[in-house]
């Protein structure tokens, strides 16, 4: 009977040791995904912010695609908008998506210009997979820079300046208020692959009612479909968001959304990203009083 209590009493402390041993790494890794899980969004004064995120692999809460926003520290000022996917999956692309959020939010207080504000991410990126012996550390991009326009005029909001930068990422989708799906022409090399990165900014205004959506290529790469193999594309991408005229921006990418998984059906899939900047809409005027109803006079 001792040799049996001594031999219970080891199983069940390397049990209980066990246990506290999976509780602390539990613990250790649900605050590392929290850093890293993409940013709750909050509409900021003359901007209507939204964005959808769906890892690869539902059990993770975090993978290779990823988006920030800065908002402007003053009044009227510009909200950074960062929309990215980093090369591979898993654990490994997590970690690299940390590291370049964390450069590009130290980078955006010293530089503004958003092609030197790439080509410093790149040299970083270089650099740091040099010392590491690593040649896989690069990433697709597109930067966006929103500022609320003054009002014109009576009307109560003017709009949205946009400048928005693409470096080897799809260029972005823009909804007018007619229905019409213009795609922003800009284009860019992907940064931590080449000692150069090339890139174009191309800058619009967002009049009000009207959205900018940024994606991640999981959305045109989605395969599903009748035969379950053909990939989503930027065509039934457009043709969801061109009922989308006059919407808010949660509206637009909602829309989005459901269209991608209604094509998905249960397919596998990357990670699948989508953000929206609007321009608010003008609030409609206060109906003015009713004027009574006219009697007919009885004699």
């Amino acid at each position: 009977m001792v040799v049996f209590a001594r031999v219970f009493a080891a199983r069940a402390g390397g049990a209980i040791s066990a246990a506290a041993l999976y509780e602390d790494r539990t613990e250790t890794m649900t605050v590392l995904q929290r850093n890293l899980l993409p940013p709750v969004l909050r509409s900021t004064a003359g901007i209507d912010l939204a964005a959808s995120y769906r890892p690869a692999r539902a059990a993770d809460l975090i993978g290779g695609d990823f988006y920030d926003v800065h908002p402007s520290p003053r009044p009227g000022g510009e909200t950074a908008v960062v929309l990215g996917d980093v090369c591979g999956k898993g654990p490994e692309a997590a970690v690299l998506t940390g590291k370049i959020r964390n450069t590009l939010a130290a980078l955006r207080r010293v530089e503004d210009d958003h092609e030197r504000l790439l080509q410093h991410l790149n040299g970083a990126l270089l650099e740091e997979g040099a010392e590491d012996g690593e040649d896989d550390r690069f990433a697709t991009l597109v930067l966006a820079g929103a500022t609320p326009r003054a009002p014109d005029g009576d009307r109560p909001g003017g709009g949205i300046l946009l400048r928005l930068t693409a470096a080897g990422h799809p260029a972005p989708l823009l909804v007018r208020r007619d229905g019409t799906v213009e795609e922003a022409p800009t284009r860019g090399t992907l940064v931590g692959a080449v000692p150069l990165v090339t890139a174009t900014t191309w800058t619009t205004v967002l009049e009000p009612g009207e959205t900018c959506l940024l994606f991640s290529d999981g959305v045109t790469e989605a395969r599903g479909g009748p035969a379950g193999g053909e990939m989503f594309g930027e065509e039934r991408l457009r043709a969801a968001l061109e009922g989308c005229a006059d919407m808010p921006a949660g509206a637009v990418v909602e829309r989005a959304g459901v269209a991608v998984s209604q094509w998905l059906a249960g397919n596998d899939h990357d990670d699948i990203v989508l953000l929206g900047i609007g321009a608010p809409r003008r609030p409609r005027p206060p109906a003015g009083p009713r004027a009574p109803a006219a009697r007919a006079d009885t004699a």
